[in-house]
């Protein structure tokens, strides 16, 4: 693919909003993916190419959620992220009239379901890693998330 057409490609996820973008023809295959704002790996808001096949890095500044000019969190010995698996949305409810899973201050249990993150219309069921307590929730609902991305901050035990 010449660069002129991903030049073209990338004006047309500006122009429409769109976050992720995978073109296949015979010359071959390109995915480009626009960071988050906030996103702590993805600074810019420009959209770059990746090699099809190629993961999205986790952040540098591991620790940090990508919550735009939030603070950083800092984690006690006794605390972990329930981070993000995938690329997708972020749903704190089975439904838009459902009480959220979990409550921030809430207790769960290991492998309890703590949210669902959408991608490619399939609902993906987020457990909780541990037994313990959310101690704040990082992702506003229905927000895109990152692979690698901070949702959660559980207090085990």
């Amino acid at each position: 693919m010449e660069v002129r057409e991903i030049k073209a490609l990338i004006a047309l996820m500006t122009d429409h909003g769109l976050v992720e973008l995978e073109i296949e023809d015979k010359k071959g295959k390109v995915r480009l993916v626009r960071g988050v704002p906030g996103y702590a790996a993805e600074a810019n808001s420009a959209p770059h190419a990746m090699p099809s096949g190629a993961k999205a890095g986790k952040s540098a500044a591991r620790g940090k959620p990508a919550q735009g000019n939030a603070p950083a969190v800092e984690l006690a010995a006794n605390q972990q992220f329930i981070e993000s698996p995938m690329v997708g949305t972020f749903y704190r409810a089975p439904s838009p009239d459902a009480p959220p899973f979990v409550e921030e201050g809430g207790s769960v249990r290991k492998g309890q379901t703590v949210c669902i993150i959408e991608a490619m219309k399939m609902m993906n069921e987020i457990e909780a890693p541990a037994a313990g307590r959310i101690v704040k929730i990082l992702v506003d609902n229905a927000q895109p998330v990152e692979y690698g991305q901070a949702l959660m901050v559980l207090e085990v035990g």
